[in-house]
């Protein structure tokens, strides 16, 4: 097993590093803040036009068949530019229609999702905020379709989707697990709201009210009353594809606090100078580097087809710890300067604590590993 990245996927890492840092300066990051949107239709293009969209969409439907290694490439460059636009929540739908869908389905949304012309998002947590089974939002049949009501909180980059994939309640049982499904639900349909959500990162989360939303009974995604199991090997994925993120956002705060420890003088000399700042920035380095293989190995066993659910828990927990310490410490390191926000330091460290309870926050993740243990 060798982790380290190979020819393509190097070229891959200084490709989106290069673009990134042309096509996603800090000043665009600060305007799509405050953006409706929430993107730049122009990097979207882009973006789309160097085949981001379809990295893990066959070439028969108009992708380049990637690994998820490279999409763990990618997406840490993106987080290490602080990227914000509806790329993140795309790639998990695909993978979700990849999984799950039938043929017909895959046909219809995946040679649009490789050209760039379709956007989704992932329509799952409710007023509950959790990443598990407790689903209450209703899908009935009704006329040989189904009609949706119910309520989803922090619904990423809704504002910009296309089509959402709902997570919906389709039989009442004992078992939370049983008697979910999932539908890929056209986000113009009538009586969807969406109402966006002030977060402290910025990071365009919605609220989407159903009420009484039709949805076309070939819009239901793999086995009617069986979705969960999809929905929670997605969610396995998803905590990997976060942590890529993370690591690149924890990669950016440790160069940066590095060169600033290095220029920054206090009593004639260095701060770096300083047996204090030293050991931070060795426990930070040390940290995000361990951070990267544990994410490494469990993208490693998707693509080798192994069981990765206890990889995924560990990685989560570990790199959401990670890379908030990391923040944490970055501004300390930077004194006032790294709480102001012109620094770009701030964006870090609000990204942080936003990205350590997406897909599970850490405590989540431990009972998951605990479960694995058989406790």
């Amino acid at each position: 097993m060798n982790l380290d990245f190979n020819e393509s996927e190097d070229i891959l890492r200084n490709m989106a590093r290069d673009f990134m840092e042309k096509e996603f300066p800090k000043k665009l990051v600060r305007e799509l803040e405050d953006d409706p949107q929430g993107y730049s239709p122009e990097v979207w293009t882009k973006m789309a036009e160097l085949g981001w969209m379809g990295l893990l969409i066959p070439e028969k439907h108009g992708g380049i068949e990637g690994t998820f290694m490279q999409l763990v490439v990618l997406l840490e460059e993106m987080g290490r530019a602080c990227f914000s636009g509806p790329y993140f929540s795309t790639i998990l739908c695909t993978m979700a229609i990849l999984d799950a869908g039938s043929d017909e389905q895959k046909s219809r949304f995946l040679p649009q999702i490789a050209e760039g012309k379709l956007k989704m998002a992932l329509a799952l947590t409710e007023p509950i905020g959790r990443f598990d089974a407790g689903i209450a939002t209703k899908a009935m049949p009704r006329g040989g379709d189904f009609v949706l009501n119910g309520t989803k909180l922090f619904v990423q980059d809704a504002q910009a989707a296309d089509y959402l994939l709902c997570v919906a309640r389709t039989l009442s049982s004992k078992n939370p697990e049983k008697g979910i499904s999932l539908f890929l639900v056209d986000a113009r349909s009538p009586g969807i709201t969406i109402t966006p959500l002030t977060t402290m990162s910025y990071d365009h989360q919605c609220e989407i009210v159903f009420e009484n939303v039709r949805v076309p009974k070939e819009n239901l995604l793999d086995e009617r009353d069986w979705g969960w199991p999809v929905m929670e090997k997605l969610l396995q994925k998803a905590a990997i594809a976060k942590c890529a993120e993370m690591n690149g956002g924890a990669d950016w705060v440790v160069s940066a606090s590095v060169a600033y420890a290095k220029d920054r003088i206090q009593y004639g000399k260095p701060i770096g100078s300083y047996q204090a700042i030293q050991h931070y920035l060795a426990d930070m380095w040390t940290d995000a580097g361990l951070a990267k293989r544990i994410t490494y190995f469990a993208a490693w066993k998707i693509d080798q087809g192994l069981p990765f659910d206890m990889e995924a828990s560990i990685a989560k927990t570990w790199v959401s710890e990670t890379y908030k310490h990391s923040s944490r410490m970055g501004v300390q390191i930077h004194g006032a300067l790294g709480t102001t926000r012109d620094h770009d330091m701030g964006l870090y460290y609000q990204r942080a604590r936003q990205a350590a309870v997406l897909f599970g926050d850490p405590d989540f993740h431990r009972e998951k590993v605990a479960q694995q243990m058989g406790l």
